[in-house]
């Protein structure tokens, strides 16, 4: 069917009254300017310049983004690659950080168009997070592909491709293991280290040390559910004490101290094998010194101390936002500076694994207050490592694990709240919100189930550190995306961290600015 030139304006005209009127464009099947008005509709019928509350001096002049493109050009014109041999290198990982989530929090710091540190690193690129059997991957074999360089099945750490997820017997066996460039590091001399957030044997700190085909495999008590009491299965928490990588570790700093000691010995101990593994550890070396709180980390002095080991919560460290006075809990910025500064001192230099981990379990929970303010801690703590390293020797990669479900979306005006609702209401005539998940926990939170209709999301979301946000499939827990993570680095060899690539090259190209002998490095060019 063909239209008219009249008829497609008249189309047109009843398609904008019918946004204005209802907020939803109903077209005809063959309607297709109609349609094109539905994709992208102008559900703001009144001027946004009211609703604009942090507009920029000379924003609005042609002028003003004619020079910044060109000022962006100059900047990249002068640019000089960096060759040299990158003395150290420091990993940050935000768990779960997809391009999405520091996105949206940059809102946090007063706008869209700030930066986070790590955003205005000079180089970026893409790394594809698929692992061998799931086009959606969890934090365990992702820890195995951007530290171990190789991609693995879901749910396993440090082992190979041919070890599927709770094989006891592959577990076992030393030949599928694959190392870390921790461990890379620690071979040439240099120091290494791993600082997280989250439980220290969770499933991305425990790539840095850790060789098991389950990730859940923390203590043994794990272990001989799954594999018997006679197995030979090490498990993570043991291996980080024992193992080849984790027992050479000078800075291990993170929650997680349940998963070191003995339930007999210690209330939320989740041991049974008798041991403390804290204990252990200190008695390795009266120069090992264990910390269980800020003030005693600040206390320490450094120069008496060859390794330091750091375990301030049973489970999980507390959410940034949870935290007060009384916490006396370290900043992820707090334990980057403390590790910095011990691990400079090595004149051969170090590798060092840092995680903001809890973004990743913000997301889970549909708390997008809490995950975004995380992923602000974790440009602090970037920000910190710059401070305290030169970009002459010092390679920095900021990346992601993967992503989540979350969406920001809804036409919302310059200087809206993040956390707020969109300026358009849709067809059910109840608002939604900027932020969502396309699932998770919050489904029925939002959705009355007996009424099959939404609920006004504005009147259930409180301002509240753990306000949920509305997801629209009930699962228990919200899911990782599939999509590319964005990887910014700065220092030597930054560069070659341009263009698309899959997850597991990231270990290889740090391994050859810093010349780790695992294969090609700038050191044999």
């Amino acid at each position: 069917m063909s239209y008219s030139r009249h008829s497609v304006v008249l189309v047109t005209i009843a398609c904008h009254l019918l946004a204005f009127a209802l907020a939803v464009p109903t077209c005809g099947q063959d309607d297709e300017d109609c349609r094109e008005s539905r994709m992208h509709p102008d559900f703001v019928s009144t001027n946004t310049r009211a609703f604009y509350q942090t507009r920029i001096v000379d924003e609005e002049t042609t002028e003003y983004w004619r020079d910044q493109g060109k000022q962006f050009v100059k900047e990249k014109l002068s640019a000089v690659p960096n060759k040299k041999i990158a003395k150290n290198v420091i990993m940050f990982l935000g768990d779960g950080m997809g391009i999405t989530t520091h996105s949206a929090a940059r809102n946090l710091l007063g706008g869209e168009e700030k930066f986070l540190a790590f955003e205005q690193f000079p180089y970026t690129g893409l790394s594809r997070t698929f692992n061998i059997n799931q086009i959606v991957a969890d934090s365990a074999s992702t820890a195995t592909a951007y530290l171990c360089g190789v991609k693995a099945m879901g749910g396993t750490i440090g082992v190979g491709g041919y070890v599927d997820r709770t094989d006891c017997q592959q577990t076992s066996n030393t030949t599928n293991y694959v190392s870390s460039i921790a461990k890379w590091a620690l071979d040439a001399g240099k120091l290494a280290g791993v600082v997280t957030t989250t439980r220290i044997t969770h499933a991305s700190p425990a790539g840095v040390y850790a060789h098991i085909a389950e990730r859940d495999w923390e203590n043994d008590s794990e272990v001989k559910s799954a594999c018997g009491s006679d197995s030979q299965v090490q498990d993570i928490a043991y291996q980080m004490i024992h193992g080849e990588v984790g027992s050479q570790l000078s800075v291990m700093m993170g929650g997680g101290k349940r998963e070191f000691v003995d339930t007999q010995l210690y209330a939320a101990g989740k041991r049974s094998d008798g041991l403390n593994l804290i204990e252990v550890y200190q008695n390795q070396s009266s120069k090992n010194a264990y910390v269980e709180t800020l003030d005693q980390l600040n206390s320490l002095n450094l120069s008496s101390v060859d390794r330091l080991l750091g375990l301030f919560e049973d489970s999980h460290m507390l959410y940034h936002l949870e935290t007060d006075e009384l916490s006396n809990q370290p900043t992820l910025e707090e334990m980057t500076r403390k590790s910095v500064e011990f691990l400079s001192r090595n004149e051969q230099g170090y590798f060092i694994f840092i995680e903001g981990g809890r973004i990743d379990h913000g997301h889970h929970d549909t708390y997008a207050r809490l995950a975004l303010d995380e992923t602000l801690e974790f440009s602090k703590a970037i920000q910190a490592a710059r401070e305290l390293t030169s970009e002459d020797d010092t390679l920095i990669v900021v990346t992601a694990d993967h992503s989540h479900s979350f969406s920001y979306s809804g036409y919302a005006t310059r200087g809206n709240d993040i956390f707020g609702r969109t300026p358009n209401t849709p067809a059910d005539r109840k608002p939604y919100m900027t932020l969502s998940y396309a699932n998770g926990p919050s489904y029925e939170t939002f959705f009355d189930v007996e009424q099959q209709a939404r609920r006004d999301p504005t009147t259930l979301i409180k301002g509240v550190a753990n306000d949920q946000f509305p997801s629209t499939v009930p699962l228990s827990s919200e899911t990782h995306g599939g999509d590319d993570v964005a990887v910014l680095a700065s220092g030597p060899w930054a560069h070659l961290f341009s263009g698309v690539y899959d997850q597991n090259t990231i270990p290889h190209l740090m391994a050859y600015a810093s010349c780790l002998a695992n294969g090609l490095t700038a050191c044999s060019q």
